[in-house]
């Protein structure tokens, strides 16, 4: 650069021409040629005497300005300023120029490598295939890492989890977090904790949505436990066996009639062994089971309380007797909330309708005219689609407690 720094300076370097320059080096950066008249709609008249000094010419009078960039090269060349004529004087002004597709084409390549460890992993598990794709596509990866050298140590991180779900058996996620990262707490939250649930998600099916129970189950799914304690289910007369501390647990509290706890722990590390066959019935809430215990102790059938949305722990449960050909017969409370309750427990497990069809639902509007309102947005009930259309014609909510009668009256009845 032969630039003649001060002339050029007093030339073309001043405010009133920043806009000149400005223009001219977006085209340098788009790699256009500067041949074309540049107009400035607009001009004050400190910029129309600037171009008037440039160009040698009377100031115009209009407030339009049109300055041919041929016409300001060659004056930079013949008056020494820039003898590399204007593209050189924008880089003597400005600094050096990237050409913006050179430029988007590094950025793009730099990306590839942040992923490149990822997809090797998902070359070799094709069932990451479209979870990938969105990945990329919808840019959640640059939001959570801006640029690719933030991302490629995340990127690799979650490579290094993924070819390890999902874990059976079961660990907790803090110890895997060491094993695989050197740092227990590295999905407790953050970046990598929100790539892996997602990840977690197109491996196992689970549900998306905001919660810690909904992200203590998400992790569950794919083997990893936040903790085994305080998931549990709650049990009536289920029975048990001679062959673990758990069967013979669930054993000795049906002879008693006594409500069963069971931890996550307990049935991930000493899961009783069903017998082959039986029904199970399944209710939401726990005023069904203390009222079952209370009335009908050791003659209530098997009886398993979700107590709200089901629990890692109920889950497991119910899987367990589910694949021991056991019949499982689900009751809730006939609301939205409880549509969506029901409707999450059969996507992990399969029953039947236990009082909880359209029918059951007019007779217990019949004996309760007067319940509550229906709160929250509609829901399918696909083991009756006619359950919902009912639900939002009567727009009443019943809960179980109000037909409990009629649950006892079962479980009593059907009591082996």
């Amino acid at each position: 650069m032969t630039a003649d720094l001060p002339r050029l300076h007093r030339l073309l370097g001043t405010p009133e021409l920043a806009w000149l320059v400005e223009r001219a080096r977006r085209r340098l950066e788009a790699g256009q040629p500067l041949d074309i008249t540049l107009t400035r709609s607009g001009a004050d008249d400190a910029e129309r005497a600037a171009v008037a000094r440039l160009l040698g010419r009377a100031p115009g009078r209009g407030r339009s300005l049109s300055v041919p960039l041929l016409t300001v090269d060659a004056i930079l060349r013949t008056s020494g300023a820039c003898p590399d004529g204007l593209a050189g004087a924008v880089i003597a002004l400005t600094g050096p120029v990237t050409l913006r597709r050179e430029a988007a084409d590094e950025l793009s390549r730099a990306w590839d490598d942040a992923f490149a460890a990822l997809a090797d992993v998902v070359a070799v598990r094709p069932e990451l295939a479209d979870w990938f794709g969105e990945l990329r596509a919808a840019g959640l990866v640059r939001r959570l890492a801006r640029t690719p050298e933030e991302a490629t140590p995340l990127l690799a991180a979650l490579a290094r989890i993924l070819p390890r779900l999902p874990l059976s058996p079961p660990q907790s996620l803090s110890t895997f977090a060491a094993r695989t990262t050197g740092d227990a707490h590295a999905l407790d939250h953050g970046p990598l904790a929100t790539l892996t649930l997602d990840a977690v998600r197109a491996l196992t099916g689970a549900p998306a949505g905001p919660g810690a129970g909904r992200r203590r189950d998400t992790w569950a799914a794919a083997g990893l436990l936040l903790d085994e304690l305080s998931s549990q289910a709650l049990v009536l007369n289920l029975p048990g066996d001679d062959h673990t501390a758990t069967g013979r647990a669930l054993t000795a509290l049906a002879a008693a009639g006594q409500p069963a706890v069971l931890t996550l722990r307990q049935l991930l590390g000493d899961p009783p062994q069903p017998p082959r066959g039986g029904v199970a019935y399944v209710c939401e809430n726990p005023a069904v089971m203390l009222a079952a215990a209370d009335l009908l102790g050791a003659r209530c059938s098997p009886l398993v309380c979700l107590q709200g949305q089901p629990s890692t722990a109920a889950l497991r449960l119910l899987r367990l007797y589910a694949d021991a050909g056991w019949i499982l017969r689900y009751h809730g409370d006939f609301d939205w909330g409880g549509v969506r309750i029901a409707t999450r427990l059969l996507s992990h497990v399969p029953w039947t309708p236990w009082r909880y069809t359209a029918d059951d639902y007019q007779a217990a509007l019949t004996t309760h005219p007067h319940t509550g309102p229906l709160a929250g947005s509609a829901a399918e009930t696909r083991w009756d689609p006619r359950l919902a259309v009912e639900l939002s014609l009567a727009g009443r909510r019943i809960e179980e407690e109000l037909v409990l009668t009629d649950l006892l009256d079962d479980l009593g009845h059907l009591a082996p």
